[in-house]
């Protein structure tokens, strides 16, 4: 039997995309833009967030695994067209350099 925690990571996975940076750009200006670091699991770091685990969320912060967007790599991404992987918690967008691998 699969787990609520499961399901919801399972649910999370399945709405992540690929996006151009140009068309976060709105939402960056707004603040909701949160970079997740390419050693964690997006999508864990996701439910983390849907979870409301501040122990979790703050740990990440404290080691800058996770981070609003800085104005510098909003720069970057925008003169390299870059593309990202993304998942909706809302009101934030969590967003992931593209890897090889994947989120």
């Amino acid at each position: 039997m699969i787990d609520s925690a499961e399901t919801e990571k399972a649910k999370l996975n399945l709405e992540t995309a690929q996006v151009a940076w140009t068309e976060l750009q709105k939402f960056f200006a707004r603040g909701s833009v949160i970079w997740v670091d390419e050693s964690l699991d997006m999508i864990d770091v996701a439910h983390c967030m849907a979870q409301d685990d501040s122990g979790a969320i703050k740990n990440w912060m404290d080691k800058k695994l996770v981070a609003p967007v800085q104005d510098e790599q909003a720069k970057c991404w925008l003169s390299n067209d870059a593309w990202l992987w993304s998942v909706v918690v809302r009101p934030l967008i969590l967003v992931q350099q593209i890897t090889e691998s994947g989120p």
